[in-house]
């Protein structure tokens, strides 16, 4: 064993024995073996069809139902584009409804929407499956996958308007600092809900609703400073910079913002499969496996089972241990290694 490794194991039998550096790297194991960049691609390219549509027909239905109050509108309209703080504001420049006459135009929206919008939620559905490693027989069919998808744009639509009804607090806030830090304490507990929301419509029922509660706390905290972040940024250094303005501006922040809100949604639903396993904490250095090493190695290898006909099975030639472990033990074999090699002093008076 060279220095490095050494000095490598002794760190992995530290972070073992820390519990939250444990976790935390345990959910950072669990990413890479599920390929999770994956994954977030694919949410984010979803996502970005799915943005246009989605504010093109609320616009549209907005102009219709709402417009004799244009105060109303104007406030549904400015909570759903505060959800993209760095672009939101050219974003509702570039999108106007459609004209009620323009009956085809409406039609293309109305299925663009749904496209779009289904799209993400099949998108959802996979990352959830494969983020569970759950099996082919486990997997909703294509009808539950439709019909999760309505109600994923439900759960959107719900927490869109429940933000609408925040968006006062939030105004007068800023002239009251009690009512400033309700509001900011409502719109994380409303994120909090809207995740709990989505991981539950988006993942198999097998999975209990409790353990999804750490994942929707990680994603709606997360979320919600992203969102501060990316309002203090608009407020305090873009304000009068027109170089973040244009097409080409506008389409680059929200890609960027879109792949951040889904790297944070699959890193939350990590967390929630990693506490629900407990698949920590997992080995920096291999070998050896731990326990949490071979339960994670074994999922993988069951979710690729594609019928109930179908039997797949994993076993492993050694038993987990820990880092510590490992290295008292080959430090043990490695001593006894030494003595058996090294000549005692009786043989070397005989051989004198």
């Amino acid at each position: 064993m060279n220095a490095l490794e050494k000095v490598m194991r002794r760190v992995d039998a530290a972070q073992q024995r820390f519990g939250p550096a444990a976790l935390v790297f345990g959910v950072m194991k669990k990413f890479g073996d599920d390929n999770a960049g994956t994954l977030v691609a694919s949410l984010s390219f979803s996502a970005f069809l799915c943005v246009f549509p989605l504010l093109l027909i609320l616009i549209t239905v907005l102009d219709i139902v709402l417009a004799h109050d244009p105060g109303a509108r104007n406030s549904l309209v400015h909570s759903a584009l505060h959800q993209f703080p760095l672009v939101g504001t050219q974003l509702g420049k570039q999108i106007h409804g459609l004209h009620r006459s323009s009956v085809i135009g409406l039609i293309v929206g109305v299925l663009g929407l749904l496209w779009g919008s289904t799209g993400l939620a099949q998108s959802g559905l996979f990352s959830m499956a494969q983020v569970w490693n759950l099996a082919g027989p486990e997997r909703p069919n294509y009808a539950a996958r439709l019909g999760r998808s309505f109600a994923f744009l439900a759960v959107l639509g719900l927490g869109l308007v429940v933000t609408t009804g925040l968006a006062g607090f939030g105004t007068f806030g800023r002239h009251n600092l009690a009512l400033g830090m309700l509001s900011v304490v409502m719109a994380l507990l409303i994120n909090v809900a809207t995740y709990f929301g989505t991981f539950r419509v988006l993942t198999p029922k097998a999975v209990h609703s409790r353990q999804l509660l750490a994942g929707s706390v990680l994603g709606g905290v997360a979320w919600t400073i992203l969102q501060a972040v990316g309002g203090y940024v608009i407020g305090h250094d873009l304000r009068n910079d027109s170089r973040t303005y244009g097409t080409f501006g506008l389409v680059l922040g929200l890609v960027a913002w879109i792949y951040l809100g889904s790297l944070i949604t699959v890193y939350a639903a990590e967390l929630n499969t990693v506490l629900a396993g407990r698949l920590w904490p997992r080995g920096l250095v291999q070998p050896p496996l731990t326990e949490a090493d071979q339960r994670s190695l074994t999922l993988q290898a069951t979710q690729n089972q594609r019928r109930l006909e179908q039997d797949v099975s994993v076993t492993f030639t050694t038993p987990p241990m820990s880092q510590s472990e490992w290295l008292s033990s080959n430090e043990a074999a490695n001593g006894e290694k030494a003595r058996q090699t090294t000549p005692s002093p009786e043989s070397n008076e005989r051989g004198a």
